[in-house]
């Protein structure tokens, strides 16, 4: 049997998602794994829909496993989430069909990343938000991302280390929004490069700070080199919403396109 399984995580105790092996350093995958054989009584792998770095978190990764263990749903969701550590937990479980791939199958990502934007560094949630002193202008932020949307080549925005065999990924849609001290971005595309929303927060914190144009997105995206954009915002402040699958899976309404 396959089984879609729901994860939340904060990653800043962890060395990103991908599980490098049992000597390997701690990672969500290899902790979640680890969580399954041991509901499962046998080796369970995990497939998830998207890689995340270290200190990254997710409000819901969604992975893939196949098992001929006998537990139901709630015995997966509850069983798991019993075994993993304080900062994983799982939220749902659904069987799916075979042909069901938590990476191949899903049609766009989504992602927030949150700064709090005040003289002050912050107390609480210092490892779910990145701090920025200068003073933002989220309306110039918001209409300069309006640049990248559409299908295009984000080598501007992709790291070196960056594995994809091309850069071209559809942006669907990007917000720029302020609530009191928080500015927020949030972005979908149907896949994403290596540190790509970090690497296009870090160049509109620059528009933001008034140290560039709002044009200057639009130049950094048809110029296509890395070096002329901004820094790569930090880690801590990024949260994989979900995944978004056609509603032929039969996932839960979350991570279900609509339409």
């Amino acid at each position: 049997m396959r089984y879609a399984l729901g994860v939340e995580y904060d990653g800043s105790g962890f060395q990103g998602w991908q599980g490098l092996g049992p000597s390997g350093p701690a990672t969500v995958q290899a902790a979640l794994e680890h969580a399954l054989s041991s509901v499962a009584d046998q080796a369970i792998t995990v497939t998830c829909a998207g890689r995340t770095d270290a200190g990254v978190h997710a409000e819901c990764q969604v992975v893939h496993f196949d098992s001929t263990a006998d537990r139901d749903p709630r015995a997966w969701t509850l069983g798991v989430s019993g075994r993993l550590p304080p900062t994983v937990c799982a939220h749902w479980c659904v069987p799916v069909a075979q042909a069901f791939n938590a990476r191949f199958s899903a049609r766009a990502r989504r992602y927030r990343y949150r700064i709090l934007n005040r003289p002050v560094r912050p107390a609480l949630y210092r490892h779910t938000t990145t701090w920025e002193r200068r003073p933002l202008d989220a309306d110039a932020m918001h209409r300069a991302a309006q640049a990248l949307l559409g299908e295009n080549d984000f080598s501007a925005f992709r790291t070196v280390h960056c594995q994809s065999p091309h850069a071209r990924r559809n942006l669907q849609e990007i917000v720029v929004r302020r609530t009191g001290d928080a500015v927020e971005v949030e972005i979908q595309a149907n896949a994403f490069l290596h540190h790509m929303v970090r690497n296009i927060v870090g160049s509109l914190l620059e528009i933001g700070a008034g140290a560039r144009a709002e044009g200057w997105m639009a130049q950094l995206l048809a110029g296509r080199d890395r070096t002329l954009a901004g820094p790569t915002a930090p880690p801590q402040g990024l949260v994989f919403l979900r995944p978004l699958y056609p509603s032929e899976w039969g996932l839960p309404e979350s991570v279900t396109l609509r339409g």
